[in-house]
């Protein structure tokens, strides 16, 4: 028979922490501390539930460390299994709705620790026959939270977080750069200006100018890769602020391997784990590489509008799949609105970045009290950019055609040419003849014939 819990107060049951009494939602899976949170935090409207990566991380390293507590004799077997089918619920995708603190909170992420320990400790008590709030048969604190500190508990589950986010960003710019690779193929006979400072400069092909776009997504995916090593340094097993303080002695190491075999990454403990409870060289890191990444494929898009442009009334050499209407007046405008959204996600990307060193600056002594907006700044920034680069590559890279007459007419009314005259003709009489064509309104066509004529008398 299923004890009566906590005394109730119409749809919700009261709570106690140790500042006193709260009132909690009846049907809430989350405590005190989680509705302390909601009153003092009513800022952006976005619940960290919107984050799955870091709420799969939290579960991971709470089911490390229970099997570690378990492991080395800290918890009790019975309290051990169920903490453990209940992590497993949330690696499943179950109970994201009683994770509803805000993004932005104060406490150096306590509240999002809390949270989880909340909702492992009540739907622990469901599966064992208990009401919500007998906290007296598994604890949030003495049992969820067994030789654990927000500390490190926190920045470990933020790494392990990234880490499961960043191969989706991999995987979509792999399918941009091999979008461009397609183009570069289809392309490569084509001849047409390339251009310096929007001037008109040397010819190239219109494949080769795709192909450069290719290779420079996959720098990206190299440098990003290079970051996961910096990652996969955690300090879990620290406590609070890397002492290892109410730890047992075999914990850090059992921890460790624990969460190793559970997630499958290359983890390992940090040198210093007092150094590592503050650090957040890596997440500065990180930021910049997506900020280079950002910044690159912003520069692109800018370049598919000015081939783009027009079509007739500008340069006009490509032609970017029509994906809506661009004008509520202006009959036949199709606008660039693909290539549009990835400099706007670039922007907020660059914008991100500039957050997150703030917040990596703004750390003092042993714990940076700003790693849930760095947290919240990276995760944002990595699903932003790979549905930004997934959407460029099929909405429109991929459907990308060539004007192949407009690519060589404005070629051929260039003075882009004359630069491959320079050995035989010299500087000067190329500068002369470029100034004789642009005069006479001639083509290349013709200033080619006119050359010959010369030569041969």
């Amino acid at each position: 028979m299923r004890k009566q819990g906590n005394e109730s107060l119409g749809r919700n049951r009261v709570e106690h922490d140790s500042l006193g009494a709260i009132e909690v939602p009846f049907g809430a899976l989350y405590g005190a501390q989680t509705a302390r949170a909601l009153q003092n935090f009513p800022i952006s409207g976005t619940p960290i539930s919107k984050f799955p990566d870091l709420i799969r991380a939290l579960a991971l390293v709470k089911k490390a460390a229970v099997r570690a507590n378990s492991k080395v004799g800290a918890l009790h077997s019975d309290k051990a299994r169920v903490i453990q089918l209940v992590c497993d619920e949330i690696l499943c995708g179950q109970h994201l709705d009683h994770f509803p603190v805000d993004i932005f909170q104060g406490g150096a992420g306590t509240s999002t620790n809390m949270n989880i320990n909340e909702v492992i400790a009540n739907r622990g008590l469901e599966l064992l026959g208990f009401q919500n709030g007998e906290y007296e048969h598994l604890h949030p604190n003495d049992d969820i939270n067994c030789s654990q500190s927000t500390n490190d508990v926190y920045p470990s589950a933020i790494r392990v977080a990234l880490m499961l986010s960043l191969p989706g960003l991999l995987e979509a710019l792999e399918e941009l750069a091999s979008s461009f690779d397609v183009g570069a193929v289809k392309f490569d006979s084509i001849p047409k200006l390339g251009r310096t400072e929007l001037q008109d400069a040397v010819p190239m092909t219109l494949g080769s100018e795709m192909r450069a776009y290719s290779v420079t997504i996959r720098e990206d995916l190299q440098r990003l890769g290079d970051v996961v090593p910096l990652l996969a340094e955690i300090n879990l097993g620290g406590t609070a602020i890397g002492t290892g303080v109410a730890a047992a002695p075999r914990y850090k190491h059992a921890v460790l391997e624990e969460l190793i075999e559970l997630t499958g990454l290359p983890l390992k403990s940090a040198a210093d784990l007092i150094e590592a409870s503050w650090d957040v060289g890596a997440f500065v890191h990180l930021s910049g590489m997506l900020k280079r990444v950002a910044t690159k494929l912003s520069k692109i898009a800018n370049d598919l509008r000015l081939l783009s442009s027009g079509p007739r009334g500008g340069i006009g050499e490509i032609r970017l799949p029509a994906v809506q209407p661009g004008s509520s007046i202006m009959p036949g405008k199709v606008n660039p609105v693909i290539p549009e959204m990835v400099n706007q996600v670039a922007f907020q990307v660059i914008g991100a970045d500039t957050t997150i060193t703030f917040a990596a600056e703004g750390g003092q002594l042993q714990l940076n009290a700003f790693e849930p907006l760095i947290a919240t700044s990276l995760l944002q920034s990595i699903s932003l950019l790979r549905n930004a680069a997934t959407t460029f590559a099929r909405r429109c890279v991929s459907g990308i055609e060539a004007d192949e007459e407009r690519c060589r007419g404005n070629l051929e009314a260039g003075t882009a040419y004359f630069t491959e005259l320079l050995p035989v003709i010299g500087y000067e009489r190329a500068s002369a003849l470029v100034r004789e064509m642009l005069t006479s309104g001639r083509t290349w066509g013709e200033m080619q014939a006119l050359l010959k004529l010369g030569s041969g008398a």
